[in-house]
């Protein structure tokens, strides 16, 4: 099994230095990576965002997560992560995604396509990307990119290329990266509209996608780092201010969250117990927690990672 290894994921700041002492603090608590999400909403830009918490850190791992496909052309998006992972000194987890958010297709003018047209380009990108990492020149003439005698410059550190996160809610995107990405995050999946679905909250839904993935992967499977994306989380009796524990309390108990594998809430030796079981069931030991948990989950980062 794995070692347990835990990322923020954060996306806002006030200044420089703020974002600054954010990195700095993440990778004191023991957390691994700082991920930046993707979309046009109010946030830092993830590539020149995760460019600064490299700089101010020395061995926090960087990460978007993920890039939206649809927005990032192969051949410019390889060569921005070739040069994230040579100025951060090889520290770069390359996320890859189909692109999902509704709001940001209308923002750019462009049509929000169903799953399969918008996984179809993914799948061509990633080939793309993952030959110009590795050095190739590539010329391609597919059905949704061209290429011509392109080539990237600088190499990344990481070779043949950064590790690769991929991942998603449904079947089709699970079974590519379980066969293409080193790192499978996994999410609830999403309707053709672009929102969440209910029904696939659950922890018995998590397994399914567990099982699809390691069906897909076949020998591949105990090489991948398997990654599970949390919306929120707290503590209980954390030693956290009353309030913070009360309100940890009553999420507890909110009706069709308290067993979602997505929200972690409870008590330390709860969540620990949880997180060990389901590792031991399905491998998963990968957990990306949002900036507003960050210091709230410390305690349990500090039980559990590396272990």
């Amino acid at each position: 099994m794995r070692a347990f290894r835990f990322a923020v994921t954060a996306n806002h700041a006030r200044s420089g230095d703020e974002w600054a002492r954010l990195a700095r603090r993440a990778e004191e608590l023991g957390y691994s990576a700082l991920l930046v999400p993707d979309h046009l909403a109010q946030q830092l830009s993830p590539i020149a965002a995760m460019a600064a918490a490299a700089a101010a850190t020395t061995t926090l791992r960087i990460g978007g997560f993920v890039f939206a496909n649809d927005f990032r052309h192969p051949l410019m998006l390889a060569r921005e992560a070739a040069t994230l992972d040579l100025l951060s000194n090889g520290r770069l987890e390359l996320g890859l995604g189909a692109g999902w958010r509704t709001a940001d297709y209308r923002q750019l003018g462009m049509t929000y396509d169903a799953p399969g047209r918008r996984i179809d380009r993914l799948v061509e990108s990633i080939g793309l990307v993952r030959r110009l990492l590795a050095g190739e020149t590539v010329t391609h003439a597919g059905p949704h990119y061209q290429l011509g005698a392109a080539r990237i410059w600088p190499r990344p550190v990481q070779q043949p290329h950064p590790p690769i996160i991929m991942g998603g809610g449904g079947p089709r995107i699970l079974r590519l990266a379980a066969r293409e990405a080193d790192i499978v995050g996994f999410i609830p999946q999403f309707s053709t509209r672009g929102r969440p679905i209910l029904t696939d909250v659950s922890e018995a839904a998590l397994d399914r996608k567990v099982a699809i993935v390691r069906d897909a992967a076949g020998e591949r499977f105990e090489r991948l780092e398997l990654n599970l994306f949390i919306v929120d989380a707290g503590l209980v009796g954390s030693g956290e201010p009353v309030a913070r524990s009360v309100l940890a309390a009553a999420k507890v108990a909110s009706v069709g969250l308290a067993g979602s594998p997505y929200f972690l809430y409870g008590t330390l030796p709860a969540l620990r117990e949880r997180l060990e079981r389901r590792r031991e069931r399905g491998g998963i030991s990968y957990y990306a927690i949002r900036q507003g948990s960050m210091e709230a989950m410390a305690p349990l980062v500090a039980a559990l990672a590396g272990r």
